[in-house]
């Protein structure tokens, strides 16, 4: 087995301290040095046990493809997008505002529930095989999503509750919600964000000329998208029980927009507890101005760690959610910045014990950097 050797650079976040059935209804501190202080952190979630993971009320038996960590259960049911003058609740307010006043039904009543308080936790054919998403689709992959187990998962998009809401007979509907993809952290990614969607159902006389669009915008220096929109696959409606519809969806990210509107310049500030984070946003009006005030003048600290990988079974997303599980939300950014495998190590694995023995009968390696292996292993 070739084991190849990887340097990563981990940045310590110092600007604040960045914490930690279906129901139907229409919300830091400065760290001088990253070393300084103990995080801890209340867990909604208990952690897993080595057969089961609870969560949320209910326990899911783990197996070979359970690979949600402590973590990102500790996320699960902060709901942040329901707390009070979260900038994600304003956010989500001031869209509801909108629908609310301006799609009205014939008897005066607002044209699209709200759906903000559905479990993450949704089976894999609601996530994928609903959305007649293929079984060999890369956004399946273990690496990619957090498996509660081979059956269930943490939701990967709000679309997973898209079948279900269109089957119980309703033509326009949004959904909110947080949402979790593995991904590495940085100033604008982050393993859990919220997305709101949005879902109307259309007759055929009603229908007429629907476009594929997207909304963008640029953001420190960069264009990201902020919304995506089109016409929904016939044969997903079709399935919901809609057959004489045609469907069209929006999806949004909560935090991207937040960040636009509000000056926002990192998305880790969201889960921030520090009060001087969320007073900015306790405004009298969902539609009041805020701009950030930034809470910190302390700078990153930047540490590379070297190490040897399997070359088999394992993803980069493996190692940032141990740095995570360590680390938490001080560690601001984990890189690969470079990586290296040598000739001499491409071949069948030998671990310390035979490597000891070789050099006892004089046939060991003795270049450098396969000394460096064992250095490395023993640490």
């Amino acid at each position: 087995m070739a084991a190849s050797w990887n340097f990563m650079r981990v940045v310590h976040y110092s600007k604040t301290v960045l914490s930690q059935g279906l129901k139907i209804r229409g919300i830091t501190s400065d760290f001088g040095h990253a070393w300084s202080r103990t995080i801890t952190s209340s867990f909604v979630a208990k952690t897993p046990t080595s057969n089961t993971v609870e969560l949320l009320g209910k326990v899911y038996p783990r197996d070979d493809y359970s690979n949600v960590t402590e973590k990102i259960l500790s996320k699960v049911g902060k709901n942040l997008h329901n707390q009070r003058y979260h900038p994600l609740w304003l956010i989500k307010e001031r869209i509801k505002d909108h629908f609310y006043k301006q799609y009205i039904g014939r008897f005066g009543t607002p044209l699209f529930s709200v759906y903000d308080d559905l479990s993450p936790v949704v089976t894999v054919e609601q996530n994928f095989d609903r959305l007649l998403i293929p079984k060999d689709h890369p956004s399946r992959r273990k690496g990619e999503n957090y498996y509660m187990n081979h059956t269930h998962m943490l939701r990967a998009h709000t679309s997973a509750h898209q079948w279900d809401l269109m089957h119980s007979g309703l033509d326009a509907f949004l959904v909110v919600g947080d949402v979790y993809r593995r991904d590495t952290i940085d100033s604008s990614h982050y393993p859990i964000f919220h997305q709101m969607e949005g879902v109307r159902l259309f007759s055929n006389h009603e229908v007429g000329t629907i476009h594929n669009a997207y909304a963008a915008n640029y953001f420190q220096g960069e264009w990201m998208e902020v919304l995506g929109c089109g016409v929904m696959e016939q044969q997903l409606v079709n399935s919901a029980g809609a057959e004489e519809k045609i469907g069209w969806a929006f999806g949004l990210g909560l935090e991207r927009l937040a960040m636009i509107l509000y000056d926002i310049p990192d998305i880790r500030l969201f889960w921030s507890e520090d009060e001087r984070f969320l007073k900015q946003f306790s405004v009298p009006h969902i539609d009041q101005k805020v701009h950030f005030q930034p809470l910190s003048k302390y700078p990153p600290l930047i540490n590379d760690i070297s190490f040897w990988l399997p070359s088999e079974k394992y993803s980069e997303n493996d190692f940032y959610d141990l740095v995570r599980t360590i680390g938490g939300d001080l560690v601001e950014k984990v890189a690969l910045i470079d990586e290296f495998t040598h000739p001499k190590s491409i071949g069948p694995y030998r671990d310390e014990a035979q490597e000891t023995a070789e050099c006892e009968r004089g046939s060991c390696r003795e270049d450098l950097d396969t000394m460096g292996v064992w250095g490395l292993q023993r640490v």
